[in-house]
């Protein structure tokens, strides 16, 4: 479910502490907006930043923020931090998680034409850093040190940590 959090509302200091608190309000937002029954329900958050010179980058927004963003990335390896929160609905009772992964993400020399191409694409104008690993922008990437699902938007080795930590085993989640 989309969340409706604005991005751009907090002011947090640190890019790391930033996404994590998007994704809080995020998985807040989200189960503040569903019926949680008696059951179990577990709700995850989560919100992407590139980290590069110390600046966070979201989703460029526009095909000019985009170029810009691109014309500093080429040949440079930024990080790619993910907030993850997690919160577990049990008969009343909340309990929460919050945890951030970071993987450096190593990108190509690009011309400017390839830049102008995969501007032209759309795709890398409403994902966080502006761009991505699994689509077009899958071969400007020259490297991933650390957790390649991170950077798809959902680090699944953090989510499974968090979720054993309260107490739900990975496998559980598996329909048969």
């Amino acid at each position: 479910m989309v969340s409706g959090v604005d991005e751009d509302s907090e002011a947090v200091d640190g890019v790391r502490e930033l996404t994590a608190r998007l994704a809080q309000l995020k998985a807040q937002a989200v189960s503040a907006g569903i019926d949680l029954g008696s059951g179990t329900t577990v709700v995850i958050g989560c919100d992407s930043m590139l980290e590069l010179d110390g600046m966070g980058y979201g989703k460029p927004g526009t095909s000019a923020e985009a170029a810009r963003r691109w014309q500093r990335m080429r040949g440079r390896s930024g990080l790619l931090h993910t907030g993850h929160h997690v919160m577990l609905h049990q008969g009343g009772a909340i309990t929460t998680r919050t945890a951030v992964a970071s993987t450096l993400v190593h990108f190509a020399e690009l011309t400017d034409e390839e830049i102008e191409a995969y501007v032209a694409s759309a795709e890398p104008l409403q994902v966080a850093g502006g761009f991505t690993v699994d689509g077009l922008g899958g071969a400007f990437i020259t490297g991933v040190d650390g957790d390649h699902h991170n950077v798809v938007g959902l680090s699944l080795p953090l989510l499974r940590t968090i979720l054993s930590e309260l107490g739900i085993s990975w496998p559980s989640l598996w329909r048969g």
